[in-house]
């Protein structure tokens, strides 16, 4: 056997701690499922007493749990005794910005798509719908506890980056179309922020109807209201901003143009489009600081198959809505990797 160097000695055990991830993750979302993390919310506790709550073994839940803490998900203060670390209370329910409703997702129907990835990448086509028999967002609106996991999935995740992107736009004054706006967080949210703005949900009418409670919960409905409705036929008229936020991402070039364009028919002469998505790194780029972002790509595409929903380059994101006419258009990388796209909309004649 040959003397390896230590370059390769650190590749070789990175490259089987990168293998091995998906053991990690499957941990996580079964400390989720047996509702750990919300058991040690008010404190430490013996094994034996978790597990008798869980109703898990004792001697595997332990085994679970001492692997956990290797990476700073629990604690162990004395022998067989665990609690919540800072990183392993954002699984409990209550936490800000929860990564508890992903873990469902991730230990749920994402999950199994994962585990067809071989066959997207060979075919080119998703295997959600083999799995499923139907297309992600057709079965999310046959499955309302699956959509409720997926909003809340994406409400969470919207509190890690909203201050963010609010502090990088203006708002103000102006009448908010939001496309595809789900359960209502992102527009809500913006809406405290600009006071003298206003704004219209739109979106399929399932989640339009999570959308009118939040409203009603944040008493808005004066100044929001929702419509239900499919954006490829046609979205709100008269907006002086039109927003997509993780919107874009979902689809391939075709459809993406097809939704710009829906936008634009509606649009008056002096609205602005604004794009909100992750951006990937354009070719001769570091890679540091994207990596999350390309895990994101290849989550997006063991949805949507190999020509569907896709995280994009800045590059890519101009071409694409210069493709479907739009003017002006401007990327602007915020330090999360999240971008803004703002562009104009092509003029009439």
């Amino acid at each position: 056997m040959r003397i390896l160097t230590e370059q390769q000695v650190d590749d070789a055990r990175r490259m089987r701690q990168m293998l091995f991830g998906h053991l990690l993750s499957s941990a996580l979302c079964t400390v989720v499922r047996l509702d750990v993390p919300d058991l040690l919310a008010d404190g430490p506790k013996d094994v034996a007493e978790l597990a008798a709550t869980a109703d898990a073994d004792v001697s595997s839940l332990r085994r679970l749990l001492r692997g956990l803490a290797m990476y700073g998900v629990f604690a162990e203060p004395a022998e067989g005794v665990f609690e919540l670390t800072a990183l392993g209370r954002t699984l409990c329910r209550d936490a800000p910005a929860s990564a508890r409703p992903s873990a469902l997702l991730v230990s749920g129907v994402v999950g199994a798509v994962w585990a067809r990835l071989p066959q997207t990448v060979r075919r080119g086509e998703p295997a959600f719908r083999d799995v499923f028999g139907a297309d992600f967002f057709e079965y999310l609106e046959k499955e309302p506890e699956v959509r409720a996991a997926f909003g809340d999935s994406q409400a969470q995740g919207l509190a890690l980056e909203l201050d963010e992107i609010l502090s990088a736009l203006d708002l103000g004054g102006a009448r908010v179309v939001d496309v595809g706006g789900g359960d209502g967080a992102f527009l809500v949210e913006a809406l405290k922020r600009f006071p003298d703005s206003s704004g219209i949900v739109f979106d399929l009418p399932g989640t339009a109807a999570l959308a009118e409670r939040r409203i009603a919960e944040a008493d808005l409905a004066e100044r929001c209201t929702v419509v239900a409705g499919d954006f490829f036929d046609a979205v709100p008229a008269g907006g002086d901003v039109y927003l997509l936020s993780h919107i874009l991402h979902d689809w391939g070039d075709d459809d993406a143009r097809a939704v710009l364009r829906r936008c634009a028919a509606a649009a008056p002469p002096h609205a602005r489009l604004i794009v909100v998505d992750l951006v990937l790194r354009d070719h001769g780029d570091s890679a540091e600081g994207y990596e999350y972002g390309g895990l994101l790509d290849m989550y997006m595409m063991s949805l949507f198959g190999g020509h569907g929903g896709r995280e994009r380059t800045g590059g890519e994101f101009v071409r694409l809505l210069e493709s479907a006419g739009c003017v002006d258009v401007r990327v602007r990388r915020l330090p999360s990797g999240m971008a803004c796209v703002e562009a104009g909309f092509p003029k009439a004649g």
